[in-house]
């Protein structure tokens, strides 16, 4: 299943239950790669990470296991982890497979749809609008993947949503060095178009939008790829 932010929601009076420590620690771990708080190309160490997660060496290494799987880490000599850096070839092949993956699961979403997720969407949209108006790349990044990770939920395609959240991985961290480099203003933002698709239950408007939507962002880590080139 897509990996969704973390809620505290439970029946009242219910007792929240704890995640198993390599369930947590993966988590966060990961959250630290998709929104780049680790750079591409930032090397760490097992111990570091075991100190900065408070966590124990076994489910720090699960972790660095299934990320490594994911495509998201590279094992490097001495108990060393990578944050792989994006090459131009491989944002494009990212680009083909999120246009692919991620239009079908917009065109999947219109047909299960209800009012309650409309709303839903409208307010995680409003709240990455406000991230960029502020300028708080942080926030943006993150609105950003909750709007897609809700939408890709209502499309009740699991097994595309799990490989779709997987790709977003790989482009996370590249995505936070263009923020950085631009601020938020240029950022993409094709979601207003989406869901006046979604409202009007047009599937195939829904993919065309988000295909628009893909091909924005993943032109701009292309082309800050090309220049990361050329001036090397």
């Amino acid at each position: 299943m897509t990996q969704m932010p973390k809620n505290s929601s439970h029946d009242a009076g219910a007792k929240l239950v704890k995640r198993p420590a390599h369930q947590e620690v993966y988590a966060d771990l990961r959250d630290q790669i998709l929104f780049g708080e680790l750079t591409p190309g930032q090397a760490v160490t097992i111990q570091g990470l075991t100190e900065t997660l408070g966590a124990g060496m076994t489910p720090v290494r699960e972790a660095i296991r299934r990320l490594t799987s994911d495509g998201a880490l590279k094992m490097m000599g001495n108990r060393r982890v990578i944050v792989p850096e994006l090459t131009e070839a491989w944002a494009k092949e990212l680009e083909f497979m999120r246009v692919s993956l991620e239009s079908e699961l917009a065109r999947r979403a219109v047909q299960h749809i209800v009012q309650a997720d409309l709303v839903k969407l409208k307010q995680l949209d409003d709240a990455l609008n406000t991230a960029i108006e502020r300028g708080d790349i942080g926030a943006y990044l993150k609105q950003n993947y909750r709007f897609h990770a809700a939408l890709y939920q209502m499309a009740r395609a699991p097994v595309i949503a799990a490989t779709v959240d997987r790709l977003w991985l790989q482009f996370g961290p590249a995505l936070r060095v263009v923020c950085g480099r631009h601020g938020t203003l240029n950022l993409p933002d094709k979601h207003a178009d989406l869901l006046i698709a979604l409202h009007a239950g047009d599937a195939h408007a829904a993919g065309l939008a988000m295909a628009g939507d893909v091909r924005q962002g993943m032109g701009q880590i292309r082309k800050a790829l090309r220049t990361d080139v050329q001036t090397a």
